[in-house]
């Protein structure tokens, strides 16, 4: 990798033995193990961890969960919010694992359509609640450095299982208590 890094700096016009280039090889081999550090993780053991018996019957909605994550298109990467509910059917899971689930998914080489459909998927089928919606907002940096150069643009994916499919009335309180009710 060293070798590649080196050939890389030195074909843009870099001096890759310069004071500030000196020992990137490592800080770029930390960097990528972080944003890669998902494919490390079992989905089951996450959800699972903490299951509970005593489930009620309301929505469990956790927003606002910050994401990053890393664009396989581009390696550029794309950051922002993930909303998560499901209707508690056999077990619930506490809250904190929501996160660990979406921090597991994010950081891995992914597009944002896929990552939605991962965290409602597992979801749905650890814990096998009546129904599960995941909603993403976030910015590509992609969008921003390159190509269309748009810089205030969000990409907004959902996943909508179970009852938050079937019934538009579930969906809808879904999508209104994380602020989004109103686009059409």
């Amino acid at each position: 990798m060293r070798d590649l890094l080196v050939k890389w700096l030195a074909s843009i016009g870099e001096d890759p033995g310069r004071e500030g280039l000196r020992g990137i090889e490592g800080r770029l081999a930390e960097t990528w193990s972080f944003l890669t550090s998902g494919y490390a993780d079992n989905i089951e053991d996450i959800l699972r961890a903490e299951i509970s018996d005593d489930v009620c019957d309301e929505m469990v909605l956790l927003k606002d969960i910050e994401l990053l994550s890393v664009c396989e298109h581009h390696l550029l990467p794309f950051y922002g919010r993930c909303h998560i509910a499901y209707l508690p059917g056999r077990a619930m899971v506490g809250l904190g694992r929501l996160a660990r689930l979406v921090d597991a998914y994010a950081r891995r080489l992914q597009i944002q359509e896929r990552l939605t459909a991962q965290i409602a998927d597992a979801i749905e089928r650890c814990l096998e609640p009546k129904g599960t919606a995941v909603v993403i907002e976030a910015r590509h940096l992609c969008m921003v450095l390159k190509g269309a150069e748009k810089h205030h643009c969000r990409a907004v994916t959902s996943a909508m299982r179970g009852c938050f499919r079937r019934r538009q009335e579930t969906r809808m309180e879904f999508l209104n208590l994380i602020g989004i009710g109103s686009i059409g």
